[in-house]
């Protein structure tokens, strides 16, 4: 047994995530925690809220709440969301809580001691209307280069050109629209990232196994142009962790906040203190997870992100870890996804465009989503969700292989003999070659999911799942029983069985149905099925079972053709 955390990119607060999101870290961390945890290995599965910075601020105000309530409120939102797709995260955490505050400030203090904060004078944008300074992308005008009327203070969304707010012709504020801005000279903490960068790129070098996708972003961001920069840690804001040296106050820096980028990541780790805080657990068994002077040597440590958070999670989060001096976990594999689109475009929280977590749930069970996410997960390039594909690949996979071997298997035993365990027979050659293929398959399965290729390891869980159907065919039970009833009797005690062994495989997918498939054979026994001559005599003779209901309803042209037109628009 080995012991595995697992972290996926904490989703930001403000609003509910759509399903690009949710492939893109939060769905295939959850895969790979079941698969660990059905392994038999200890798991710690840990994932949060990010809720400080601007953005949370704007989403309160337009909601007319205060931020913290706001922040609450959407936490219980997105961890209902997550109960609902059957996400088995350990603990579900807030980055606004008493151990990240704690955290972030102790880190911050470590790196001052180690000469890697430097205190830098800059200016910034003033709103005098809004009475706060703006962070860039909060300043609104007119891009110099293109004419197009809504460039923001960083980047123009029409042209891409790189920008400084004071480009901007006619810039006004973002929040309130006020023109009445002026620039005034502010101070703020630099994690000094650039004296980390040797250290940083020797690490990453030695991460062998990392996807191409992972170590090409972050070499890109350590070496292209004046390769990595100090990177602003602190912001004039109101919401947010205070800025501290540890527990002292830090001169100069009073009323300001640690940047949103710098204190998110740290979550990951004061998420194992809220972990053991809420289960009446000591320092002791999150420290055990985290330190390597405490236990956590013999952690390997998995996170999962989409490729636009590769550059935090491989350089800036290091740099914090690494220029702390102290000894903490570092990641071991970073396993990082591209985009999944939607219909012809993008997914786009901002846009409200394509189908988000409440309402993909409204309409159909989170089996049916997790397995086509998690069958089409953007490994490789970008992929797209299309309503076809999605029908025919649920239609296909979920109710013609595997629903319809359940629900043949079962409704025919008991119309023959029961509903229970038949006895009778012993195997032949079709049952021993049966055996051999589907050990052949499970070690594929096995080496796809312990390497974290997700859709590889989808298509060998369906190829086992068409194993059985291949047998049931050749074997035809329904005709046997005509002339030898206890040959039958033996082929169906061996599919019976075999439902059994789907139900254990495929808990990672599709937990729900896995769960209804080993109710419906009366039995708790999840051992994985390494050796499935002993796996595939589970179930005794005369063990009862009931039939289930359809495991999985086929989606209907009618359905197809009705959600797509419901979502063929923006969300509200």
């Amino acid at each position: 047994m080995a012991r595995h955390l697992i972290t996926s990119a904490i989703p930001y607060i403000n609003g509910i995530k759509h399903l690009g999101n949710l492939v893109g870290s939060q769905l295939p961390a959850d895969l790979y925690a079941r698969y660990l945890r059905g392994r038999g290995h200890e798991v710690m599965f840990l994932c949060a809220t990010d809720e400080h910075g601007t953005p949370a601020e704007l989403a309160a105000a337009k909601a007319g709440k205060p931020v913290a309530e706001y922040c609450a409120e959407m936490w219980q939102v997105q961890k209902d969301l997550s109960d609902g797709f059957g996400l088995s995260f350990d603990h579900f955490g807030r980055s606004s809580s008493a151990q990240n505050t704690a955290l972030t400030q102790h880190f911050a203090g470590k790196l001052h001691e180690a000469g890697l904060i430097e205190e830098v004078t800059e200016k910034q944008v003033y709103s005098n209307a809004d009475g706060r300074f703006l962070p860039d992308r909060y300043i609104e005008g007119t891009c110099p280069n293109c004419g197009y009327d809504k460039a923001r203070g960083d980047q123009c969304e029409n042209c891409t050109k790189q920008l400084d707010p004071t480009d901007l012709i006619d810039p006004r504020s973002a929040i309130s629209g006020s023109t009445d801005l002026e620039v005034r000279e502010t101070k703020h903490l630099y994690l000094r990232q650039s004296q980390m960068r040797d250290r940083l790129n020797d690490w990453i070098d030695a991460q062998k196994d990392w996807p191409i996708l992972t170590t090409s972003i972050a070499k890109k961001w350590l070496n292209d142009g004046d390769g990595l920069r100090d990177r602003g840690i602190t912001r004039d804001l109101d919401w947010g962790i205070p800025v501290k040296r540890g527990a002292e106050d830090w001169p100069g820096m009073e009323g300001k906040v640690f940047y949103v980028w710098f204190d998110a990541p740290i979550e990951y780790i004061a998420c194992a203190g809220e972990w053991a805080e809420a289960s009446g657990r000591g320092e002791a068994d999150w420290q055990r997870w985290w330190r390597t002077d405490k236990g956590a040597d013999d952690v390997r440590y998995t996170q999962f992100m989409g490729k636009d958070n590769v550059p935090f999670h491989t350089l800036s989060f290091p740099a914090t870890i690494l220029g702390s001096g102290e000894p903490w976990k570092l990641v071991d594999y970073i396993k990082s996804f591209n985009y999944l689109n939607y219909d012809g475009g993008q997914f786009s929280t901002s846009q409200g465009r394509g189908i988000f977590m409440d309402q993909a749930l409204e309409i159909l069970p989170a089996d049916y989503w997790r397995w086509w996410l998690l069958s089409h997960a953007p490994e490789t390039s970008d992929a797209e969700f299309t309503w076809e594909n999605f029908q025919a690949s649920v239609n296909k996979d979920l109710a013609d292989v595997l629903g319809n071997f359940v629900s043949r298997v079962t409704k025919f035993c008991r119309s023959k003999f029961g509903e229970e365990v038949p006895s009778g027979g012993t195997m032949g050659e079709h049952e021993t070659a049966l055996i051999e293929e589907l050990t052949t398959k499970l070690r594929t399965y096995e080496a796809h999911m312990d390497a974290i290729e997700v859709r590889k390891a989808a298509a060998a869980l369906r190829s086992i799942w068409v194993a059985g159907n291949e047998y049931l065919q050749e074997a035809a039970p329904w005709a046997t029983f005509k002339e030898a009833p206890e040959t039958a009797a033996m082929q169906i005690r061996l599919a019976l069985n075999l439902i059994r062994v789907y139900a254990v495989l495929s808990a990672p997918f599709i937990p729900d149905a896995s769960a209804r498939m080993l109710s419906s054979m009366n039995t708790m026994e999840t051992g994985w099925p390494s050796d499935l001559q002993s796996a595939l005599a589970t179930l005794p003779e005369g063990h009862a079972f009931t039939v289930p209901d359809v495991l999985f309803a086929k989606i209907t042209d009618d359905q197809r053709e009705d959600w797509a037109t419901r979502f063929a628009g923006t969300r509200t």
